[in-house]
């Protein structure tokens, strides 16, 4: 079974965030996934990917949410 748990490498240790579940002993492989420091928040903003072709009010009604009668959320 594959888990995947947080951690953060420093000092040459590594230290998990969270405990894995039901493991006592595993070989594990270690991915080192890029540092970003103090990023500051991207909001997407009115107009930021305008091009020639504008949405238009028809289109939010075409994308509306119509239900599914499998999906158990009547």
């Amino acid at each position: 079974m594959l888990q995947a748990v947080e951690g953060i490498y420093r000092n040459g240790k590594i230290e998990l965030l969270e405990t894995p579940h039901n493991i006592q002993e595993s070989r594990v492989l270690i991915t080192f996934l890029s540092s970003v420091i103090h990023q500051e928040p991207v909001l997407m903003t009115f107009g930021m990917f305008s091009g020639e072709q504008q949405s238009t009010e028809a289109d939010f009604e075409i994308a509306q949410f119509q239900g599914d009668c499998d999906d158990e959320l009547d």
